[in-house]
């Protein structure tokens, strides 16, 4: 090509590139808007529109430090010592100078940690029951490191919750949220002390409400029967962080961190909360009665299935199926009956056995609600009833007539009958529970039966409960057999 031709060729190139910059520039706008808003599938077929989004909304910082600043000064870190003490008799000794003779102790350590939240301004704090459960000592630390020996208030295994006292006033409390009005996909924090690092504060979202995943277990014992309807998040949870706070952006506590689901004791991406307005209820009981009034409904239910649906000829797979009833409970009192189901308590709807558990687990014996169910004729019917407690009662135990069965961190029951004939004993009481305390220390355990103390033999609680706490400064002897019928004995000091 001649540079006559190519300069033509050149000027002819630039020619035809001009306008279609300048169509180009006027379309740019368009071009991009649409790219930002269209979603191509992979059949090149626009198919969905993506919504405008900014890291600046997504993520309220300034929140998370209102949130963790009003909470850090109110969440505790638990340690707890662990003492177990058995009893090896010397039956040579025995034989000749009687029992207990010549018998010497051995003593087994540990120790644990966990977390608490202050709930009231002079000292009382939430925890769970697994972080002090065989404790002998229990410290609490606060986030100015100050140190305080704690006492236990009371326990509830069916909730896993615990309520401790320091001798304190003028304490920074964590102000309490409605766990009712929590939604999914609201943020939360998790404040606790995982792996004994004091003060960490995790965030995440609620991911879902009403979780039963049969993690509290007691194994039918005195028929506790647990009550789990779990918040469930994925802010980072890990050993240490139970019995510390969940909080929502507006600094109050919504829930108290429990537990994890991991097969390897860490976080893997689901942690669990016992709702707030759960933990409330249960913690005012054991502060104002120490311990939890429980109403039953007295039903048996189940969750609906698709199989239930079509084999009971169900409407939906709304509520909860009431598969049988309690003789003289509240249901059946009440005109419910084994077919029903449970659509409401008062106004709350009911989709779960959990959702249903922690309603009920909310009230008192005596309590009025309104039930509202479908029966099998599938009308719906509102059916009002007054709650009882496990023996059929609807008045409250009193706080001086509950300490009548309490001494020394143990609380006691009568045996019955049945028991005696089982166990071919005549006279004893039963260890319904312990806390951290002199007995369990000992090596008392929770379904021993004590049948002796100081060789004389044991009636009733109450002779029990008034002995022990007037201990000699030469301690006692107990004479205890184990629920499979051993007998042992246990040396408590002054």
């Amino acid at each position: 090509m001649t540079g006559k031709n190519f300069k033509l060729f050149a000027l002819g190139l630039l020619g035809g590139m001009l306008p279609l910059a300048g169509y180009m520039m006027i379309s740019s706008n368009d071009i991009f808007s649409n790219q930002s808003d269209i979603v191509i599938n992979n059949d090149g077929v626009p198919n969905s529109k993506n919504a405008n989004f900014s890291w600046s909304n997504a993520v309220p910082a300034e929140d998370f430090v209102f949130a963790s600043e009003s909470s850090l000064n109110s969440v505790v870190h638990v340690t707890t010592k662990l003492e177990t003490t058995t009893f090896r008799r010397d039956i040579f000794s025995e034989f000749f100078y009687g029992p207990g003779s010549g018998g010497r102790e051995l003593k087994q350590y540990g120790e644990g940690s966990g977390s608490g939240v202050i709930v009231t301004n002079n000292g009382y704090i939430v925890t769970n029951n697994h972080v002090i459960q065989n404790a002998t000592e229990i410290q609490v630390t606060l986030n100015d490191n100050r140190k305080y020996t704690a006492e236990v208030v009371g326990t509830d295994p069916s909730t896993d919750i615990a309520v401790l006292k320091i001798n304190e006033t003028g304490l920074s409390s964590l102000p309490l949220g409605n766990s009712d009005n929590i939604n999914v996909g609201e943020w939360v924090l998790a404040v606790g002390n995982p792996f004994n690092l004091t003060s960490t504060v995790t965030a995440g979202i609620i991911s879902a409400k009403a979780r039963n995943l049969n993690l509290i277990s007691q194994g039918g014992k005195d028929n506790i029967v647990p009550i789990e309807s779990f918040i469930q998040t994925d802010a980072a949870v890990n050993p240490g962080n139970s019995g510390g706070a969940l909080v929502n952006t507006k600094g109050q506590l919504i829930g108290i961190n429990t537990a994890i689901a991991s097969e390897t004791g860490s976080y893997s991406g689901y942690s669990f909360a016992v709702p707030v307005n759960l933990v409330k209820k249960v913690m005012t009981d054991l502060i104002d009665y120490g311990v939890v009034q429980r109403g039953y409904l007295g039903v048996q239910i189940a969750d609906i299935t698709q199989e239930m649906k079509e084999e009971f000829s169900l409407k939906n797979l709304k509520g909860v199926y009431v598969a049988g009833i309690v003789s003289n409970g509240s249901a059946q009192k009440a005109g419910i009956k084994k077919g029903d189901v449970i659509l409401k308590i008062g106004t709350k709807t009911i989709n779960s056995t959990a959702s249903l558990q922690e309603e009920i687990g909310k009230r008192r014996p005596g309590d009025k609600l309104s039930v509202t169910v479908r029966n099998s004729a599938g009308s719906l019917v509102i059916k009002k009833l007054v709650l009882r407690n496990r023996n059929g009662q609807t008045s409250l135990i009193s706080k001086s007539s509950n300490e009548k069965n309490i001494a020394m961190g143990a609380t006691f029951r009568s045996l019955s009958s049945i028991e005696k004939k089982e166990l071919n004993i005549t006279s004893g009481v039963k260890v319904k529970s312990l806390t951290a305390g002199k007995l369990k220390s000992k090596g008392l355990r929770e379904g021993m039966i004590i049948t002796k103390i100081n060789n004389d033999r044991i009636q009733s609680v109450e002779q029990l409960t008034n002995k022990l706490r007037t201990i000699s400064k030469e301690g006692v002897l107990l004479e205890i057999m184990t629920e499979s019928g051993i007998k042992d004995y246990i040396a408590v000091g002054p």
